[in-house]
C-alpha cells in the first residue's frame, strides 16, 4: 500500500505553497485519480513520489517503508512513471525503449536478456503496438508515442504505476484501451495513480479521487460519492453537470457537461441541466 503522510511543499524557501498537507492512502488493486485545475499541483505531486523533487514536509510510504530512504534502483522496482511527454531525442526504435523498462532488473553493465526481450515483447502485445517495434520512436505520432511510454512501464514490472495524464494525445479509441488496460492492471494487484483532466475517466477507471485546488485537498472519496454538481463547478469553476447515460445491455454510466453560458437555449447543456434528452436519447 502507498501512504502520503502530510505532504508539503515550496519551490523555494519562504515562497508559494505548492502543496499542503496531501494525504492519501492508495492499496494494491486500486485506481486513485488526480483531478483538479492546471497549476494546482499534481504534477509536482507526482514527482515529489518519484523521488524528482523532495518535500518540505511529510514523507511517503510503501508498505510502510519510507521512499525516501530507499535507492533509485530499488524505487524504480517499485513504481515505474509515464510521464506526459518524452525527452528521448536518439532515434530509438520503439522495442528498445519498451525494452529501457527492464532496466532496473538488470546488474550493472549486463545487458537485456532473452527474458528481458520477452516481456517488452508482451508489453507491446497487451498495448496492440506490436506493429510498431521497428519503428523510430520520435516519428511516432503524439499518441502513438504515449503507448510506447506506456508500455515500458508494464515491461518494467513495478507494483506501483504512476502515469501523468496517461491519455494525452490519444485519440478516442486509444483511450478507451489505455483506461481498460489500467483498470485491468489494477485487477491484477497494481496500484495505479494517475492524473487526468477529465473527470469522466474518474468515473470509467479509478476507485478513489483525491482533488486537488490550490495545492490542497478540495475532496477526497469514490467518484460517485465525491463528483457532483456543486463540487466539480467549484474545483474548475465553471458551470458543471453530473448526468446519467443510458449504455447497451442496461444501466448507465455518468458523464460530465460543462454549461456554456452563451445566452443561448439550446445544445446539450442545457438539455442536461433541463433534465431532457438530446435526439441521441443519450443524456437523462
Amino acid at each position: 500500500m502507498l501512504e502520503a503522510q502530510e505532504v508539503g511543499f515550496h519551490y523555494r524557501r519562504g515562497g508559494p505553497t505548492v502543496l499542503e498537507e496531501i494525504s492519501f492512502t492508495l492499496p494494491a488493486g486500486r485506481v486513485m485519480c488526480l483531478l483538479g485545475p492546471n497549476g494546482t499541483g499534481k504534477t509536482t505531486l507526482l514527482r515529489c513520489l518519484l523521488g524528482l523533487l523532495r518535500p518540505d514536509e511529510g514523507r511517503f510510504l510503501w508498505d510502510g517503508r519510507d521512499l525516501s530512504a530507499l535507492t533509485r534502483r530499488a524505487r524504480a522496482r517499485l513504481m515505474a512513471y509515464v510521464p506526459q511527454s518524452s525527452a528521448l531525442t536518439f532515434p530509438y526504435e520503439v522495442q528498445e525503449v519498451v525494452l529501457m523498462g527492464r532496466v532496473a532488473h538488470l546488474g550493472l553493465g549486463n545487458a537485456p536478456g532473452r527474458e528481458d526481450r520477452r516481456k517488452a515483447a508482451l508489453a507491446m502485445e497487451r498495448l496492440e503496438i506490436g506493429h510498431l517495434r521497428g519503428h523510430v520512436f520520435q516519428h511516432l505520432s503524439g499518441g502513438e508515442r504515449q503507448m510506447v511510454l506506456m508500455a515500458r512501464a508494464l515491461a518494467q514490472e513495478a507494483r506501483l504505476l504512476v502515469l501523468d495524464e496517461p491519455t494525452a494525445n490519444l485519440d478516442f479509441g486509444n483511450q478507451v484501451r489505455a483506461l481498460g488496460t489500467i483498470r485491468g492492471l489494477a485487477r491484477q494487484g497494481y496500484a495505479v495513480l494517475m492524473t487526468s483532466h477529465s473527470p469522466d475517466h474518474a468515473f470509467l477507471t479509478a476507485h478513489e479521487v483525491l482533488l486537488l485546488k490550490d495545492g490542497a485537498v478540495f475532496a477526497r472519496g469514490a467518484p460517485d460519492e465525491v463528483i457532483d454538481d456543486a463540487v466539480l463547478s467549484g474545483l474548475y469553476g465553471t458551470p458543471t453537470v453530473v448526468a446519467h447515460a443510458p449504455v447497451a445491455g442496461g444501466g448507465c454510466v455518468k458523464v460530465c457537461v460543462p454549461v456554456l453560458d452563451d445566452g443561448e437555449n439550446s445544445g446539450v447543456g442545457n438539455d442536461v441541466v433541463n433534465g431532457t434528452q438530446n435526439e441521441g436519447g443519450i443524456v437523462s
